[in-house]
């Protein structure tokens, strides 16, 4: 056969398909419309996905406006400069650009403030959680919060509440569980591990004012007659409070003198609830150098210490080893931190004492009522430090309301956990003070 034949027309008509042809094309024709059908679930999903995307930016907009330096008493924001308006939504309301262009003061008025913490689709359910919890059913509160978690959508509320009872519990492993899922759906840190179970059982029946030790500008030897008052305080307390957060630089001096006096506390077994250490961990480190032997080691073992009492045992040991290589010593050994909190800076302008609860609050207030009657003596504005308070039940939180109403001061509930602010906001707290809960 020549070779050009293989390409030459026949006449013959062609013959007929077999069946197995049949099936094949048959088999084709459906492996076509399940991949056509395969394709548009796969649209549908990453269209419901760019949705959910879009739900988490403006939630993330929305929790960052909320989530502003909280306003001292008295305090006014300064109005922004007008700007055009953004374009509106679909339904006719303002944009999430339009809202943001507002100043805070406008969106909410402070006695509106705390209720900004829960969005009205997840009302009904939070506060059924908030009654719950109060009323010592955890595990059925839990069970409602897990299977909330879905609904949120670009609420955050029910996820922070479910972080403050595993904390309250002090169940790490379900909490760390829950920081994943969190991650995942909202594409940003989730919060830290800072239980309040430990600290509670250190000092259970602690209820009073907080000797409290601001430290500001520079942290030199003039800091001596602070740390010397503190430990005054240190005699009759067994929690002290050291916030940090205003020390803008760090002399050898001032390291020394605060690391005598953080090893003295420590070993005496006080609680401590350090405010802005971490920023004064950094400005410690900015002030060192690996294999620059300075005159002294105070300023390297403060840091350590620091590293410790925050209980970042990876850091610690990572800087041990430049302290090692620096000053040619063994480093100090990491030991896990005893009863130590800590507190991010509220920018109280009132009294820095406050009035600290104690970790849960059954049946009747009894001899705390005159312990707040006393304090309401001394100060005109009360700050209620809730950083230990891990719940308050129905009853209790009723007879403090109707207390702290006849009062007529200016009160302020900080650091208070997200199940405990639901409870508070239900019983009209609101009306009568200012409620903070902790950032997350």
């Amino acid at each position: 056969m020549g070779l050009f034949s293989i390409f030459k027309k026949s006449d013959a008509a062609p013959a007929p398909q077999s069946s197995n042809d049949d099936d094949e094309a048959a088999r084709l024709a459906a492996n076509s419309e399940a991949e056509r059908q395969q394709q548009q679930a796969r649209q549908r999903e990453i269209a419901r996905a760019t949705a959910m995307k879009i739900d988490a930016i403006e939630s993330a907009m929305t929790f960052d406006i909320f989530n502003e330096p909280e306003p001292a008493w008295g305090s006014q924001r300064a109005a922004r400069p007008a700007r055009p308006k953004a374009a509106a939504h679909a339904d006719g309301g303002p944009g999430t650009e339009a809202l943001a262009d507002l100043p805070t003061t406008l969106l909410l008025r402070d006695d509106d403030l705390p209720q900004a913490a829960v969005a009205a689709e997840t009302a009904p359910v939070v506060e059924e959680i908030a009654i719950l919890y109060a009323n010592g059913q955890g595990a059925v509160a839990e069970q409602l919060l897990s299977a909330s978690l879905a609904d949120a959508a670009g609420d955050r509320t029910v996820w922070w509440m479910l972080f403050d009872l595993y904390q309250a519990g002090g169940q790490r492993e379900r909490f760390d569980n829950l920081s994943i899922d969190y991650a995942s759906t909202f594409e940003t840190s989730p919060p830290p591990w800072n239980a309040p179970a430990a600290l509670a059982a250190a000092s259970p029946g602690f209820a009073g004012l907080t000797p409290t030790e601001a430290f500001a500008g520079v942290l030199d030897g003039h800091i001596a007659d602070q740390l010397q008052r503190l430990q005054q305080s240190a005699a009759a307390s067994p929690v002290l409070r050291l916030e940090f957060s205003r020390v803008t630089a760090v002399e050898a001096a001032g390291c020394a003198l605060l690391l005598d006096t953080l090893r003295k506390l420590q070993a005496r077994q006080h609680e401590l609830i350090l405010v802005g250490a971490d920023g004064l961990a950094a400005l410690i480190r900015d002030g060192i150098a690996v294999g620059r032997r300075d005159d002294t080691e105070a300023p390297w073992l403060l840091l350590l210490e620091l590293l410790q009492l925050l209980n970042r045992e990876k850091e610690f040991e990572e800087t041990g080893m430049d302290y090692c290589v620096t000053f040619e010593v063994s480093p100090p050994s990491f030991t896990a931190p005893h009863q130590v909190a800590t507190a991010t800076d509220q920018h109280v302008s009132a009294s820095p004492d406050r009035f600290m609860l104690p970790p849960q609050l059954e049946g009747q207030l009894g001899p705390l009522l005159g312990q707040i009657q006393h304090y309401a003596d001394q100060y005109q504005t009360l700050v209620f430090d809730c950083s230990r308070l891990t719940r308050i039940d129905y009853t209790c939180a009723n007879q403090l309301h109707a207390s702290l109403a006849q009062l007529g001061k200016k009160i302020e509930f900080r650091d208070v956990n997200h199940l405990v602010t639901a409870l508070l906001r239900l019983l009209g707290y609101a009306d009568i003070a200012r409620i903070y809960p902790h950032k997350y």
